[in-house]
């Protein structure tokens, strides 16, 4: 994240975002297919190892199923996005798509994964108090409490617990385009977006 000043001096929290360009790889209709939607791919990737023991262990290469899907273009991640019944005629497989879709002001919707924090406690998780730290209380100050209680034997459906948090789907809606780099392929969005740095995110024009 960074700010960015506007003509006014008004100083806006913007997150910087690397935005594509991504190439239409293949397009499917209702007709033939049962639904409507755009396939695009992002980044390139090394080629198929030519033996089994030329493999790269760190995913720097594409898979060889992948490959003959992608006939011959080795890119590093492939998203569909669906669309209504005419839209698919405007889509051309080779046509790239940049940031000059966009423009300073759209309103847009970006979905992307969150940050994993691993194992927390309720505290954490869900905003628990934790128990009070006086009146006899040792070691318990972070404690979830009674997770049963009353005649029941079980441990109800939904009850906030410990576990594993972070690694999710966000989905953002109404976010406002601040500002648009085409030399670049770079875009200021306003507010925080879900995720480390470097991560994927997904951006659709509402």
């Amino acid at each position: 994240m960074t700010e960015y000043f506007s003509e006014n001096g008004e100083s806006i929290p913007v997150t910087a975002v690397s935005a594509g360009p991504v190439t239409v790889t293949r397009i499917f209709e209702e007709s033939k297919d049962g639904y409507n939607s755009v396939q695009v791919g992002f980044g390139t990737q090394k080629k198929p190892a030519r033996h089994a023991s030329q493999g790269d262990a760190g995913g720097e290469r594409i898979t060889k199923s992948s490959a003959g899907a992608m006939k011959g273009a080795f890119y590093k991640v492939l998203k569909e996005f669906r669309l209504k019944s005419g839209d698919t005629n405007e889509a051309k497989i080779g046509e790239v798509i940049d940031v000059s879709v966009f423009a300073p002001g759209d309103k847009i919707e970006v979905s992307s994964i969150s940050k994993g924090k691993g194992f927390q406690g309720v505290v954490k998780r869900h905003g628990f108090h934790g128990g009070p730290r006086s009146h006899g209380q040792k070691h318990s100050e972070r404690e979830p409490g009674s997770i049963g209680g009353g005649l029941r034997t079980r441990v109800p459906k939904g009850t906030r617990m410990g576990g594993r948090m972070g690694s999710d789907r966000i989905t953002q809606k109404n976010l406002q385009v601040i500002f648009v780099d085409k030399e670049n392929n770079l875009m200021l969005i306003k507010g925080a977006i879900a995720g480390r740095r470097g991560s994927l995110v997904e951006m659709v024009q509402r």
